[in-house]
C-alpha cells in the first residue's frame, strides 16, 4: 500500500513514444504480410492508427521544450532522408514516388516554427506553412501529419481545440478521402481516434531521458523496416 501512491497517473512522453513504436511496428508488418482486402487485414491495422497522431503531438512538445530547434528540425531531415530507402524498399514504392512519415514530421516541425514566429508576417508564415503542406505531399501521412503538428503547438494547453483539429484535419482530409478512394478497407483509419484518450493522459511529463534513448527513438524506423525487408525476402525465397 506504500508504494501505492507512486504509481503514475498520466503517461509521460517516453511511454507515449514507446506505445506509437509497438503501434507502427505491427502495423507494418499486417500492411505487407496480411491481404489488406480482408476483414483480418482491415481489423488487424486499426490499432496502428494510434503512432501517427502520437508522433505529431511528441514532434509538437518537442518544439516546446528542445533547447536547439536547429539542431533538432536537423536532426529530423536527418532521419527522413536516412529512412527514405528503407521505406520504399518495404513497401515495393518507386524511390521516387513516395517517402515516410519522417519526412512529414520534420515539414510539420518547420510550419509550427515558422507560425510561431511573430515578428514575421502573417502572409509570409501563411506561405511557408502552405509550402510544407506541399512538400509533404509524398510523404506517408502527408500534409495531415504538417496539419495536425501545427494546431497541436498553436493550441498548446487547449485540449479541446487541439483535440478538436486534430478531428476535424482527420476526417476532412484522412479517412474521407482514403474511404472514398480505396473503399471500405480503409475504414481501419478510424483508428486514429484510439490515439486520444492516451494523449489525454499526457500531462507534460517526460520521463526517462538519455542521449541513447533520444537518438534510439528516430533510429528505430528505418532500423525495422530494413529488419522487416531482410524476413520479407527470406519468406519469399
Amino acid at each position: 500500500m506504500q508504494g501505492s501512491s507512486a504509481i503514475p497517473k498520466d503517461l509521460s512522453s517516453y511511454t507515449l513514444k514507446n506505445l506509437a513504436i509497438i503501434a507502427m511496428f505491427f502495423d507494418h508488418i499486417f500492411a505487407v504480410f496480411v491481404p489488406q482486402d480482408t476483414l483480418e487485414g482491415v481489423v488487424l491495422r486499426i490499432a496502428g492508427r494510434i503512432a501517427a497522431p502520437i508522433m505529431c503531438y511528441m514532434i509538437a512538445e518537442g518544439y516546446h521544450y528542445t533547447s536547439d530547434l536547429k539542431k533538432y528540425t536537423l536532426r529530423l531531415f536527418l532521419f527522413a532522408v536516412v529512412s527514405h530507402f528503407p521505406y520504399v524498399w518495404y513497401f515495393g514504392l518507386q524511390w521516387w514516388q513516395a517517402t515516410s512519415v519522417i519526412w512529414g514530421l520534420a515539414l510539420g516541425l518547420v510550419a509550427l516554427a515558422a507560425a510561431k514566429r511573430e515578428d514575421w508576417s502573417l502572409p509570409l508564415r501563411a506561405a511557408i506553412v502552405l509550402a510544407c503542406c506541399l512538400l509533404a505531399v509524398p510523404a506517408d501521412w502527408n500534409y495531415v501529419a504538417v496539419l495536425w503538428i501545427l494546431f497541436f503547438g498553436l493550441f498548446r494547453g487547449q485540449t479541446e481545440k487541439q483535440l478538436l483539429s486534430f478531428a476535424v484535419i482527420g476526417i476532412l482530409f484522412h479517412i474521407i478521402p482514403s474511404i472514398r478512394e480505396i473503399g471500405w478497407t480503409q475504414a481501419y483509419q478510424l483508428g486514429i481516434f484510439l490515439a486520444v484518450p492516451l494523449l489525454l493522459l499526457y500531462k507534460g511529463r517526460q520521463g526517462k531521458k538519455s542521449n541513447l534513448m533520444k537518438w534510439g527513438f528516430y533510429a528505430f524506423y528505418p532500423f525495422h523496416l530494413v529488419l522487416l525487408e531482410l524476413v520479407k525476402m527470406i519468406a519469399s525465397a
